[in-house]
């Protein structure tokens, strides 16, 4: 289903400013029996975003109510996409823009992919990806609209042998996943990578962070290259709809350790955060 500035419909504007240059911001959340996990924490990520993309007259308020009515719609273990994307101005042409007229709200709620239950139950494969991200700090960590990079990963994960992709950046730095966020600890010690130059901080990333010193372990963000990783002893990905995955493989070299990915999970659960 959609609704778009809170009415029920399939349809947008054919000047619509984020179909022509991606203006925009979005977050997915995971529904449960119509409420949306960690919904504060999905607001202020779109806070941030709004603010840092220089989006003005935003009813915060409004979209928040909107999300919880579109919830309650949803079957038992959904996904809600918020698109929230800069209004048009017919006064002005091309990349200019005014921020006069209030944002366009859209709310999308489809079904959970099937394929995450194996995956928090089994765990993953991942590879190194040949499609690189660039570095650029005006974006870095908002879930903004310009995914070209998370396209031409998909297409490249669905041609090979596995199941999600590491992704580094032009530099050669580990940066995430695909779709997710990435963490790896070594002993006592957790490292994620840091997202200054690029990359999604995703909700759960966040959630990590915050708990992590809670349950003992000391966590770094660091800029490092793959080879980093082989020191491991064990890695885990992140997102908002899993929330973890633990890594069994990536390239050829093969993780068993699940001792903090099932402490996560078992706080993450059970809220214990």
């Amino acid at each position: 289903m959609y609704w778009v500035n809170g009415i029920s419909k399939r349809t947008i504007s054919l000047n619509n400013r984020a179909l022509h240059f991606g203006d925009g911001f979005f977050t997915t959340a995971k529904v449960q029996n119509g409420k949306i996990d960690f919904l504060d924490w999905h607001m202020d990520r779109l806070v941030i975003s709004a603010k840092r993309l220089i989006f003005k007259n935003f009813n915060f308020n409004l979209l928040y109510k909107e999300m919880q009515q579109a919830a309650a719609y949803s079957d038992i273990y959904s996904v809600i996409k918020v698109i929230i994307s800069r209004s048009n101005s017919h006064r002005l042409y091309g990349y200019r823009c005014s921020n006069d007229i209030e944002p366009l709200r859209i709310i999308h709620v489809s079904r959970l992919p099937k394929y995450y239950t194996r995956w928090i139950h089994s765990g993953i494969r991942l590879r190194t990806s040949i499609v690189r991200l660039a570095r650029n700090a005006c974006l870095a960590g908002i879930k903004h609209l310009n995914r070209l990079e998370q396209v031409m990963i998909a297409i490249w994960v669905s041609k090979s042998e596995t199941d999600e992709a590491l992704v580094l950046d032009t530099d050669g730095n580990v940066v995430e996943c695909c779709s997710a966020n990435i963490f790896w600890r070594y002993k006592y010690q957790v490292f994620t990578p840091s997202l200054y130059y690029s990359g999604v901080n995703g909700i759960m990333r966040q959630l990590v962070l915050k708990l992590l010193p809670k349950l003992g372990y000391c966590i770094r963000e660091v800029t490092v290259g793959p080879e980093h990783l082989k020191n491991a002893n064990e890695v885990f990905i992140t997102n908002a709809l899993l929330p973890l995955a633990s890594v069994n493989s990536i390239d050829d070299f093969v993780y068993s350790d699940r001792t903090l990915f099932h402490l996560l999970r078992f706080h993450i659960i059970h809220n214990k955060i």
